[in-house]
């Protein structure tokens, strides 16, 4: 760790093979306090060095900046950790086949060690002369106080560095706790991870792997997925990788460098990681053995501690947010069933098409009380055929209560409509208001229920409205409005204000909409502004086949959280009822 300590230290540094005045600063007091005609500020990466401080070097190096490590001597500094002084650099077993030699012409040489807080030592400040030459005690002095002056410089570079990063770990954390926190099911949760990391420092690679039985699987995002995630989907947990090491023992495993992986993994997980480009990974176990959460980096890494910190406190809220998304998922799978056995199966009318959409609130239980309906009545005495009775209702709550109540008032209604003997919407919505009176079904609810008679080929559409968002109704000539008249909601509370039944007829080509409010209502958006772009909506598409329709109504809601259910009920009145197929 020694070695990617000292690395770690120069890229927090930020110098390089480009000038910084800095650097150049003590290249010149180098020349001038000590009379050399070169000077510089060396550092040692990997397999360079590099000079951002610089006095005197002819061309090519001057312009470049940097040679390779056949042409340095910095390297024996920081090797030994101590100053090289050489009289003649030719004479100097360890330094006459130096290619610095002939082609930058350093005879004489005089190099101190750069530090930072750590000890780690970064590269050198050197005086170069020429031709051979003795150093004095006061010039090794004066180098030396400019060497310990210029470590300052860059140890207060590294720290800025690191504070600046230590703000970017709380600045992640403040942004993470917001955005895990709002991830709606697994890829989702993936997708917003991954955003989190797209800085040129971040990981190359983040990997959620989620425990499935006796391994891990990997939750895929399918706009970023990886070569290694579609050959390696699920791993065994005793598979030599660190991830299934870190489930195993569920502890933080930390593999900073190509050498630690080969040293201490399967040669498919060499392999694997190989495919990637990455050099170094850390995997964070999920509270509750959930699964493991992974950042891969394609060079070697030290980790400060801040930065293992901030990791491990997302990997906390990224297990909070996959433990929510388990629980949603499977409540999401029983609200489904639930809502699904509550939801009529639209029967098929000649003359009519029928088409129905339901989007539950995604805030809460996925399941509420909004439902619409659609049956056949036996016809009256005076109708030529049977009536479909039509229903639309919300009540208050979108949560498994509200449903329940829904599945009462809708059997309820369904009922009063039978028992009446002209079978009028406004009576059976009154029979509901007595059972809200004398029954604990809630804080109330608003409905619209119609009943839709033909005579011939005209249509009659009869309705009551219990303060529900007013049907829409689109004409032939592509012209919508809204049918606004409407009573009290139900509330179980006495009133002297009757319900009234209303009647519209609906030519051949008109579609109905009946909707619930979740369709219209916004924050940002008047109720009656919504209701009248929906009207426009269904101006536009009205002659669409109904999946069409629906999509163009409902465009964006699945896309977004809902914070309220989604019922529409749509027909279109396109044929006549009493035609018959011949040939």
């Amino acid at each position: 760790m020694g070695e990617l300590g000292r690395l770690e230290a120069l890229r927090l540094a930020g110098l390089t093979a480009a000038a910084d005045p800095g650097m150049d600063r003590f290249a010149r007091l180098v020349t001038r306090f000590l009379r050399v005609p070169v000077s510089l500020v060396s550092l040692l990466e990997a397999d360079r060095q590099v000079f951002p401080g610089m006095v005197g070097l002819a061309e090519p190096w001057a312009g470049r900046r940097e040679t390779p490590l056949s042409h340095s001597f910095c390297q024996h500094v920081v090797v030994d950790g101590r100053p090289l002084i050489l009289e003649d650099t030719r004479a100097h077993p360890r330094t006459c086949a130096s290619l610095a030699i002939p082609d930058l012409q350093v005879i004489a040489y005089a190099g101190m060690p750069l530090t930072d807080a750590d000890g780690h030592v970064l590269g050198s400040l050197c005086a170069i002369d020429h031709k051979p030459r003795k150093w004095t005690e006061g010039e090794l002095q004066d180098l030396g106080d400019l060497t310990a002056a210029c470590s300052v410089e860059l140890r207060l570079r590294i720290a800025s560095e690191q504070i600046r990063q230590d703000r970017d770990h709380a600045d992640l954390l403040l942004r993470a706790s917001v955005e895990l926190g709002h991830s709606r099911g697994l890829t989702d949760l993936t997708r917003r991870l991954r955003s989190l990391f797209r800085g040129p420092l971040d990981p190359s690679f983040v990997g959620l792997l989620l425990a499935d039985g006796r391994g891990l699987r990997r939750v895929v995002d399918p706009d970023d997925v990886r070569p290694v995630e579609v050959a390696i989907d699920r791993l065994d947990l005793d598979a030599g990788y660190p991830s299934t090491l870190a489930m195993r023992e569920q502890r933080t495993v930390f593999v900073p460098d190509h050498e630690t992986l080969e040293a201490g993994y399967s040669a498919e997980a060499v392999a694997g990681y190989d495919s990637l480009g990455l050099r170094s990974v850390l995997c964070v176990p999920l509270a509750g053995g959930r699964g493991v959460l992974m950042w891969c980096w394609p060079e070697p890494r030290v980790l400060a501690v801040t930065e293992e910190a901030a990791l491990t406190a997302v990997a906390g809220y990224v297990s909070q947010a996959v433990e929510r998304t388990l629980f949603v998922e499977n409540r999401l799978s029983t609200a489904e069933q639930l809502q699904a056995a509550m939801l009529t199966d639209l029967p098929a009318v000649p003359g009519l098409d029928m088409s129905a959409l339901y989007l539950p609130a995604t805030d809460q239980d996925m399941v509420g009380g909004d439902w619409y309906d659609a049956y056949l009545l036996p016809g009256l005495p005076d109708a030529p055929g049977p009536a479909l009775m039509l229903s639309i209702g919300d009540i208050i709550g979108h949560d498994v209560q509200a449903a329940a109540v829904m599945g009462q008032v809708r059997s309820m209604l369904r009922q009063a409509t039978l028992g009446h003997p002209a079978h009028s919407p406004a009576a059976a919505l009154a029979s509901v208001d007595g059972a809200f009176d004398a029954l604990p079904l809630g804080p109330g609810a608003t409905a619209v229920h119609a009943r839709l008679d033909q005579d011939g080929a005209r249509r009659w559409l009869t309705w009551s409205n219990a303060g529900h968002p007013p049907p829409l109704l689109r004409t032939p000539d592509g012209r919508v409005r809204a049918l606004g008249a409407h009573d009290l909601l139900l509330l179980g509370a006495a009133s002297s204000l009757g319900r009234h039944d209303h009647t519209e007829e609906l030519p051949l080509g008109s579609v109905l909409l009946l909707y619930t409010d979740g369709l219209v209502e916004r924050r940002d958006n008047d109720i009656d502004v919504s209701i009248q772009q929906t009207a426009a909506v269904l101006a536009a598409h009205g002659d669409e086949p109904l999946p069409q329709l629906l999509e163009a109504l409902s465009h964006g809601l699945a896309d977004a959280p809902q914070r309220d259910d989604v019922a529409v009920l749509v027909v279109r009145a396109d044929g006549d009822p009493g035609a018959r197929d011949v040939g």
